[in-house]
């Protein structure tokens, strides 16, 4: 009884300790809180390392608590396990099911769009407001494997990256758009041998987006070639044949590359001739691209007349030929024309079937000086009047009679004055007629000097100062001088005032320039010298002879293309929704616009202050 009183309080005091509601008892109790701790966190440890915790050997309280609470962490652990599985499970299927979806809704969207494709814009023209800038992929990773591609259609000593050829195929001295060095230049230059080469090249480009520029002769004046896109040039400098010659037909069947002046040698052995003339080089892929005509255009008409049929290669690669080579044909739209002048921005001509003509029995030049340029031109308006079947009538003025001179590209020296220059066909007989009428009305406007050929070597003396106008004037340049050469055509009847006006206004400007002329069809040309702190005098003399030109119901251009420089002047000749037209023709053909892009027309809004004040 005595053991027993004395361990009472022991036991008391420890089961007070435990349950009492005081928070200051329990803390007195070190004895019996720190084992449940440290029991708790080996517990803790043991689970987190896989282990079993130990377990007490006997049934005391605290290893019951340490068993409970190894048990819950467990059972915790297991839970958390459990949902990473299913969510898992749950992500994977959202995964498929959101594959299977997209690929379902791909599916139908894309049988619906064939079957009910989207309406076509009911529009017949494309305003410029409308258009929206080409996209093209000419970063350098795509053009170098672009490259490759073109080495495995042309071979590759056919696709140069030099500079030389890169720079030659960019812009020109006598171009009257003026390139700055960081301009766009062609990534590559590439030669094609054949429709199908040209074809290949194109298909490359359309599927990679590259821009492309066609090249022939290089001799155009308003940077018809220059590429503002990057991208590269395609030279047909190989295409050079004459494919097919059909003299019972008077036709035949060039390349591009064949040039106007090596085509007329061959076809003179056979008594025949080709009769558009523009400058010496040019070729007739380029002739076709600017409609051009030349000293022989009086007579005989410009390009258009002259050509048959054409084989052209559209943006994508397709081949088509436009017609075949009957004289006349009703047989659907007249594509032949569409594509002469177009400037290589509806597709890149491969082949060209030409009309032929015999050549004139008897041939013979006559050239006659003036006191001033009104009256020379006031000559050859009375010559058209009255009938004179002349074959040409060309005009240079004093100026450009004394770059001539200075040149010494010709065997004579010549009176440095207003010069008509005749050139007459046919037969002996008729040709002599025509002189004789000629030399009459020069007389009667005050003619200074009247010669005419006797020969066929004087007649090509006479001649060649025609040909070498610009030439001699590129040849006057003083150290850093530019040449512009630009052209307008205007009604026969106003052909004398405009000249006038012309060169009068060249010389109140102080540059140094000539005027020449294919006036028997009203065309005449201005050739200005200027130098770089000169160029927006030249851009203002242009400009108003070109705003006088429409004045008079003329045209902006009559030979040498619209290209860069005149582009911006097509809407005040021929009306805003006439271009609008245009631009929906070039649209329909070049949908990327990929061919010698922002020639022409433009094909997105200019910047502004970049379009001269009309």
């Amino acid at each position: 009884m005595s053991r027993l009183a004395g361990k009472a309080p022991r036991s008391l005091g420890l089961r007070r300790g435990l349950t009492s509601p005081c928070p200051c008892v329990a803390l007195r109790s070190p004895s019996s809180a720190a084992p449940r701790a440290a029991a708790a966190a080996a517990a803790a440890r043991h689970l987190s390392t896989g282990k079993e915790p130990p377990r007490s050997s006997g049934a005391s309280f605290q290893g019951q608590m340490v068993q409970s609470i190894g048990q819950r962490l467990e059972r915790e652990k297991a839970d958390r396990a459990r949902l990473v599985r299913m969510q898992e499970q749950k992500g994977k299927g959202r995964n498929l099911a959101m594959t299977f979806s997209i690929l379902f809704v791909g599916t139908i969207c894309y049988v619906l769009g064939t079957m009910t494709p989207r309406d076509a814009d009911p529009a017949s023209t494309l305003p410029l407001a409308a258009t929206r800038a080409p996209t093209h992929k000419t970063g350098k990773a795509e053009l170098q494997a672009a490259w490759a591609d073109f080495v495995d259609i042309v071979g590759k000593e056919n696709v140069s990256t030099t500079e030389s050829d890169v720079l030659v195929h960019s812009t020109s001295e006598w171009s009257s758009h003026t390139s700055a060095p960081d301009d766009n230049k062609p990534f590559c230059v590439v030669y094609p041998g054949s429709t199908a080469e040209v074809a290949a090249v194109m298909k490359v480009c359309h599927a990679r987006r590259i821009p492309v520029v066609g090249y022939s002769g290089g001799t155009s004046l308003e940077g018809q070639f220059a590429p503002t896109r990057g991208g590269i040039s395609l030279d047909f400098g190989r295409m050079n044949k004459i494919l097919q010659l059909h003299k019972d037909d008077l036709d035949v069947v060039v390349q591009p590359a064949v040039g106007w002046e090596e085509l007329n040698e061959e076809l003179a052995t056979h008594n025949l001739f080709f009769p558009p003339d523009p400058g010496p080089g040019a070729m007739i892929g380029g002739m076709i691209g600017t409609g051009c005509s030349g000293t022989n255009a009086y007579r005989y008409g410009t390009m258009r007349e002259w050509v048959l049929s054409l084989t052209v290669v559209l943006a994508d690669g397709t081949v088509i030929k436009t017609r075949q080579r009957p004289r006349k044909s009703s047989a659907g739209y007249d594509l032949t024309k569409l594509f002469i002048g177009s400037e290589g921005t509806l597709g890149l001509v491969t082949e060209a079937t030409l009309k032929l003509t015999v050549k004139p029995a008897s041939t013979s030049v006559a050239v006659a000086s003036f006191a001033s340029i009104r009256d020379a031109a006031e000559c050859v308006a009375r010559v058209v009047k009255n009938g004179v079947p002349v074959a040409a009538v060309e005009l240079l003025d004093d100026q450009q009679m004394r770059f001539i001179n200075q040149a010494g590209t010709t065997s004579r020296r010549w009176a440095e004055a207003p010069t008509i220059f005749f050139k007459f066909g046919g037969t002996e007989r008729g040709v002599q007629e025509q002189v004789a009428i000629v030399r009459d009305v020069a007389k009667a406007m005050g003619n200074k000097t009247f010669d005419f050929a006797r020969s066929e070597q004087e007649r090509d003396e006479l001649w060649s100062a025609r040909k070498e106008c610009l030439w001699s004037a590129i040849a006057a340049r003083r150290p850093g001088d530019h040449v512009w050469t630009t052209d307008v055509a205007v009604p026969m009847s106003r052909l004398p005032d405009i000249i006038e006006e012309a060169k009068r206004d060249l010389k109140q400007s102080g540059l140094t320039g000539s005027i020449v002329g294919h006036v028997g069809d009203g065309n005449f040309h201005m050739i200005v010298l200027y130098n770089d702190s000169e160029r927006k005098l030249a851009e203002d003399v242009v400009h108003r002879m070109i705003k006088q030109a429409v004045a008079m119901e003329g045209t902006v251009t009559g030979e040498h293309g619209v290209g860069l420089v005149k582009r911006d002047y097509l809407p005040h000749e021929l009306g805003v929704t006439t271009v609008d037209a245009m631009r929906r023709i070039k649209a329909a053909f070049d949908p990327l616009c990929l061919l010698n892009c922002d020639k022409v027309i433009r094909i997105q809004k200019p910047k502004a202050g970049e379009v001269a004040e009309w």
